[in-house]
């Protein structure tokens, strides 16, 4: 789309949220390869991600701020959500 340096704020701010799951998410990996539990969750959800971003920017014109992103990285967000809950359970 444009520039990376001409991002509004907006875009900005949805790039960090959409990066902040996708980041925890390959810290999860790590930990499920070193402890062997969740390890199925811990390999898909990075790709779900980088798929499901990479699809929905190709939709959105390579706009982050559009609203198919701002869903996705929610979506996202709930799945960290709904991980945290079955780990608070366990413990």
């Amino acid at each position: 789309m444009n520039d990376p340096a001409q991002f509004t704020r907006a875009q900005h701010l949805w790039l960090v949220a959409g990066a902040i799951p996708f980041l925890l998410s390959i810290f999860l990996l790590g930990v499920s390869l070193n402890s062997g539990l969740l390890t199925a969750f811990a390999i898909g959800w990075p790709l779900l991600q980088v798929f499901g971003y990479t699809m929905t920017l190709r939709m959105a014109k390579g706009d982050p701020s559009h609203d198919l992103v701002k869903v996705q990285v929610i979506l996202h967000y709930i799945a960290l959500a709904l991980l945290l809950a079955l780990v608070g359970r366990t413990l």
